[in-house]
Formats: structure tokens, sequence, C-alpha cells
């Protein structure tokens, strides 16, 4: 009965693997963090501001009204896109993209919940935040949807294989 199991004729291995996804989620959440505080400090530096951790966590850091405002804008917006280049290598598949984009902007906010002792309440944090997910799970799920669809080459198919 098993090798009936395994000659089912499924393309991915579909048994449900707690392990991968929380090792996905923490490759995840440490990558997009890391490439965070990286663009944070380059932002940071070229603005000639401190470098602190309430850029990342701190929900007032995000506006508009100055330089520094506004780099802590960019370095997000550019963590969102190179978080989506992230999700196409570490999930590679277009359903789960959804998935850990909202999972680390989901943590995020636990996070940065939690650091500032008060539910984040501001609307430049809220709309940075919806705007950073969607650039990351679209822009994702492109780039997985482009892998999936890519034909299937049959040049290394044997010559006893008839077409």
């Amino acid at each position: 009965m098993s090798k009936i199991k395994k000659l089912t004729g499924s393309f991915r291995y579909t048994q449900w693997d707690p392990c991968l996804i929380i090792s996905q989620i923490v490759a995840m959440q440490s990558v997009m963090y890391l490439t965070l505080c990286l663009l944070t400090a380059i932002m940071q530096d070229l603005t000639g501001s401190t470098r602190t951790l309430d850029h990342i966590f701190e929900y007032h850091e995000i506006h508009v009204r100055d330089n520094e405002g506004r780099s802590v804008i960019a370095a997000f917006v550019l963590n969102a896109i190179i978080g989506s280049f992230m999700l196409w290598n570490i999930v590679g598949r277009t359903k789960l993209c959804l998935d850990f984009s909202c999972t680390y902007h989901g943590i995020h906010l636990i996070i940065c919940w939690i650091y500032n002792g008060v539910f984040p309440t501001t609307f430049s944090w809220w709309t940075l935040n919806v705007a950073c997910a969607a650039i990351t799970c679209v822009t994702g799920e492109f780039l997985c949807l482009r892998t999936e669809l890519q034909a299937i080459p049959l040049s290394n198919i044997g010559s006893k294989v008839d077409l």
C-alpha cells in the first residue's frame, strides 16, 4: 500500500512538514530584519542621523516631515522589494507568498507593539506596512509564478521515450 501512495502522480511533496515551515519563517524574519537594519544604517549615514532601533520598531519615526523620516520610509520600501526576491528564493511557491508576507508583517506588528508598549496607531505606520506587505507579496508572487510557468525542457530525455 505504501508503494501506491508514493506513485499517486503528485507533482510536489504534499506532506505537512512543520519543521520546514518554521525554519522558512525564521529564515525570512532573520533575512528581512538583517536587510532592513543594513538599509536603515545606510540611510541614516546618508542623512547624518544617529543609528537606533527606534527607526525600525518605533512607529512615531515613520513620517515625511524631515529627511530622517523619509529615509526610514525609503529603507522599508527597499526592504519590501528585496523581500520579494527572498520570498522567491526561500519559499519558491506562489501559493505561499501571501502567507509568508503576512506572517512577516504580523510578527513585525507584534514586535513593534511589544517594543513601544502600545498598539501602533499612526496612519503613516499602517500605510507604510500595508504598502510594504503588498509590494512584497505581489512581486514575490509574480517571481514565483514566472518560475512555476516556465516550460519543462524535454531535450534531456533519452531516445527511448516516444513523443
